[in-house]
């Protein structure tokens, strides 16, 4: 009896996962970093060195979801406001880059007598770099969020948004492109706004009613399910009218980056995101043309020397003009100098056009792989350097600063007793995130003003995104003792740097919590019951001072039980319950 044939693509599945299982811990053991160990693994297995895996360029196009999906997690964190505070790094930083790179390499090719269109198309193309590779640079340094890293990011946004009309452009330049192009331009920027538009309407109005329609079901695959469906969704609307697929995932996410869902959307989305990334990677390196390489070395090398030097050099003086210190001017310079994805999509155009030949292509092509590969490289060096220098006494100008480092707490749980925290630790200016899974009580505290996320604390995934990792202290403020249990444990294993203070529903569950060693625990009711009883005994008409006596008694009575409950059981000390608060002679003189 024959066997039966291996599912569509499990071979391939197989060479892939052993193949970033070997190449990527090793990349980081080098400290070249996982990106450089997916590239490696794709250049080995690729059909320019064992062909074990199939067309490249197949394998691109699916792994490109992945740079959807980065896109959609990186919009999550950027809400409008934000986004306009980056206004000036988008629009200034970012055109003056992608101009003045675009006209330097133009020049250097015209110098070295190519014709004006290909030098055009080459010059503007490698002005891009990779969204891909830089941002994920950027998150494993977990510098996203520095003031470098969010000024890189604002010229990575406005090169997605330059690719429409640098394709516009191939489209002009093409022999007998002119004829039409003005009426087919004023179409294109019609359905783009009405694209976008359509995205925004959608994201605004439709999506949190969504959301919160399926988290009252309960049913995790959905939300997933829905998570999946609105990046890709709005990446295929953009992708229709000629957008960047990345760039309509990356606005449907600042359009969810102000709803209760962003941060279970990024836990859920992120191991998808970070697989097909990867995948992504991989693809990059097994597009890498070795016959290329073997026979047009030199221009190869000295295209990515070019690229590389004229690129950082311009990113950095930009920076520095623009108001970034040195350190962060040099660190832009060396995340952003390779050339981009984005690249592979204007240089196959332009051979389709007519405008240059496809060996041309190969070769620009391969200066953007070699350059992706060299980006790593060039920052563990910097890193290296700053680290020499450091070990020598000499302070490096790019040494890490902390400015932005502000004590975050995480309130878990946003009922009656979190919410009263929260107004606490607001009171004094502190940034709190909330988060809650129940979506009415999500709705009413939004109704107060209160921002609250749903999440369900019990996840390390999703505490990650809420901010776990960097929270000073996390406030555990849920009803259900085992989950707060639960909680306890995962927030322990996640995010041991936190302080953790627990409400404790009953004198058991208080004893619990000490057992498991949080920072500070208390009954819910224990404080309002003293405020209670207090009230109570001066309607009754006893003195002041008598009352603080026996409140004081009744307190340490009550820490007394707790200590011999811990030891002896949960029925230990209760004759603490019943006895008299003693008086002082004076007290009973008094009297």
């Amino acid at each position: 009896m024959a066997a039966a044939s291996a599912p569509p693509l499990f071979t391939e599945a197989i060479i892939f996962l052993a193949a970033t299982v070997v190449a990527v811990p090793l990349a980081k053991r080098l400290g070249i970093g996982s990106v450089v160990g997916y590239l490696i693994a794709g250049m080995a297995i690729g059909p320019f060195g064992f062909n074990a895996f199939g067309a490249a360029p197949m394998v691109l196009g699916v792994a490109e979801l992945g740079v959807v999906l980065l896109l959609f997690v990186i919009g999550l964190e950027l809400d409008g406001s934000r986004l306009w505070r980056m206004r000036r790094d988008i629009l200034g930083l970012g055109t003056a880059q992608v101009l003045l790179t675009g006209a330097a390499i133009y020049a250097l090719l015209r110098l070295m007598g190519k014709d004006l269109e290909p030098a055009l198309v080459a010059g503007f193309g490698l002005a891009l770099s990779s969204t891909a590779f830089a941002l994920q640079i950027l998150q494993e340094r977990g510098q996203l969020s520095s003031a470098y890293g969010q000024r890189a990011f604002g010229v990575l946004l406005l090169q997605d948004i330059a690719i429409v009309p640098l394709l516009a452009m191939v489209a002009i330049l093409a022999p007998s492109g002119a004829e039409g192009a003005s009426q087919g331009a004023l179409q294109e920027i019609g359905l783009t706004l009405g694209a976008v538009l359509g995205v925004v309407v959608a994201g605004r109005y439709l999506m949190t009613p969504l959301f919160l329609l399926l988290a009252r079901s309960k049913a995790r695959e959905v939300m997933l399910a829905a998570a999946l469906l609105v990046a890709l969704g709005s990446a295929g609307i953009m992708h229709a009218v000629g957008l960047s697929m990345a760039l309509g995932a990356f606005l449907a996410g600042v359009l969810l980056a102000e709803s209760s869902f962003r941060h279970t959307l990024e836990a859920d989305i992120e191991p998808f995101r970070s697989l097909l990334m990867g995948l992504f990677f991989v693809a990059v390196g097994m597009s890498l043309d070795f016959t290329v390489l073997a026979v047009s070395w030199m221009q190869v090398a000295a295209g990515v020397i070019a690229l590389m030097l004229v690129k950082g050099g311009l990113l950095w003086a930009l920076a520095r003009v623009s108001g970034s210190s040195n350190a962060d001017a040099l660190r832009i310079a060396v995340t952003l100098p390779q050339g981009g994805e984005f690249a592979f999509v204007l240089f196959t155009a332009a051979v389709s056009q007519g405008i240059f030949g496809a060996s041309e292509a190969s070769i620009l092509t391969a200066v953007v792989i070699v350059s992706m590969l060299l980006t790593p490289v060039a920052c563990a060096g910097l890193d290296y350097l700053g680290a020499r220098l450091k070990a020598r006494g000499v302070e490096a100008p790019f040494a890490e600063t902390f400015e932005d480092a502000a004590p975050v707490v995480l309130v878990i749980g946003f009922g009656r007793f979190g919410m009263m925290v929260a107004q606490l630790l607001t009171s004094e200016g502190l940034e709190i995130t909330a988060i809650d899974l129940r979506p009415e009580r999500i709705a009413y505290a939004r109704k107060l003003g209160y921002k609250v996320y749903y999440g369900d604390a019990t996840r390390a995934d999703v505490l990650m995104a809420a901010g776990a990792g960097k929270a000073a202290l996390i406030a555990l403020c849920v009803e259900n003792d085992s989950v707060m249990d639960r909680a306890i444990h995962a927030i322990r294993d996640a995010c041991p740097q936190a302080r953790l203070f627990c409400r404790a529903t009953s004198q058991t569950h208080a004893l619990a919590l000490t057992r498991l060693g949080v920072d500070f625990h208390i009954r819910e009711t224990f404080e309002s019951s003293i405020a209670f009883g207090r009230a109570a005994l001066e309607a009754l008409g006893i003195p002041d001072e008598r009352i603080n006596e026996i409140v004081e008694d009744v307190r340490r009575r009550d820490r007394e039980r707790t200590e011999l409950q811990l030891n002896e059981g949960e029925f230990a000390g209760t004759d603490r319950l019943h006895a008299l608060t003693p008086r002082d002679e004076a007290s009973k003189r008094d009297r």
